[in-house]
Order: structure tokens, then sequence, then C-alpha cells
């Protein structure tokens, strides 16, 4: 069900950005300009197509502009983050810490544009990578971000009850809660 619904919300997100894809598209065909990316994402699906080369790609995107202030950028980078989400299958890599980290920034990104969507991708990188501690922090922070204490609260202590690692990275996420730091983790903790 979870991956029948992960195909679902890629898909309604492929086509809500088809028109920044398209027209990304275009604008290479128009100019010699090199930021489309699209030679980049074909040969990573006809040859590797492994979480490494696509979280490598999608980092190096993400270092052209901020996509909190840039509109555009974030546009493109949902769409090219839902195209990796959709070309590596959930059963083949969950336990590949690359594409747990995929799943998390995807959910990121998304929460700066729906938090409802945000909060189905966080739901879908813990069911599908659970093992990683990150992965129920990064949710865990987007609940305590939205004003959910509660649910943050709860959703670390799952973490630890299902044994994600690292134990300690869970025990000083829930000790910045206890003290009740806006951030879980600080960018030194990360």
């Amino acid at each position: 069900i979870a991956s029948i619904m992960s195909r679902v919300r890629d898909l309604k997100s492929k086509y809500r950005n088809e028109d920044a894809i398209t027209d990304e598209l275009n604008c290479t065909k128009i100019s010699a300009d090199t930021t489309d990316n699209s030679g980049t994402v074909n040969q990573i699906m006809m040859t590797t197509n492994n979480p490494e080369d696509w979280l490598c790609f999608l980092l190096r995107l993400e270092k052209k502009g901020v996509p909190q202030k840039d509109v555009s950028l974030l546009n493109r980078l949902i769409g090219r983050y839902s195209q990796a989400v959709t070309a590596l299958p959930a059963e083949k890599h969950s336990q590949n810490e690359s594409y747990a980290r995929i799943l998390v920034r995807f959910a990121e990104l998304k929460a700066l544009q729906d938090p409802e969507e945000a909060r189905d991708q966080f739901h879908l990188a813990k069911l599908n990578c659970k093992k990683f501690a990150f992965v129920h922090v990064a949710f865990a922070q987007f609940e305590l971000s939205q004003g959910n204490v509660k649910k943050c609260k709860q959703l670390l202590q799952k973490a630890v009850e299902c044994s994600a690692v690292p134990l300690e990275m869970l025990e000083t996420a829930l000790q910045n809660f206890d003290s009740q730091k806006n951030q879980l983790l600080s960018d030194e903790e990360k």
C-alpha cells in the first residue's frame, strides 16, 4: 500500500512539475546553457541508477541557489527529487543511506510548498528506511516546526524502540526536545 501511495503521489507531483521540467528541457534546446542537467539525469538513469549518484547530482543542483528564496529552483529541485524517488525502487534501496537522505530531503523541500504532502513523504521515508535515526529526527523536526509537540516526541520515542541507529543521535534529539529547543539537532550534531 505504501508503495502504491508513493507512486500516486509521485505521479501527482510529476504532473504538477511537468510544465517546469518541460520548460527546462526547452531552455536547453534554445540556449547553450547547461543548467538543465537533463543529460546528467539520463546518464544516471541509463547507467548506474543508484542512490549515491542521484544524491551527488541532487546536492550539486541544490548548491545553485537557496530553494527557500527561489521558487523556480525549488520547483526544479522537487521535480528532480521526484524523478529520483520514482527511479529508485524502495524494495531495492531501503537499506541504503543515500536513498534515505534523498527521501528525507525530498520531504523537507515539499514542506516548503505543502506541509500535508511533506508529512506523507516523511511517513514514507520512515516506513521505508526505519533503521536510520536521521530519518526519524527529520520527521520529528518537521512535526515540531508544525507545532505538533506531542507527535514530535512520539516519533523520537518510537525511533528508539525500533532501534534506529545511531542511538546517540536520537538521545541527543530527545535531550534537546526536553530542553525545549527549537532545533532537535544542531548543525554540528547532524
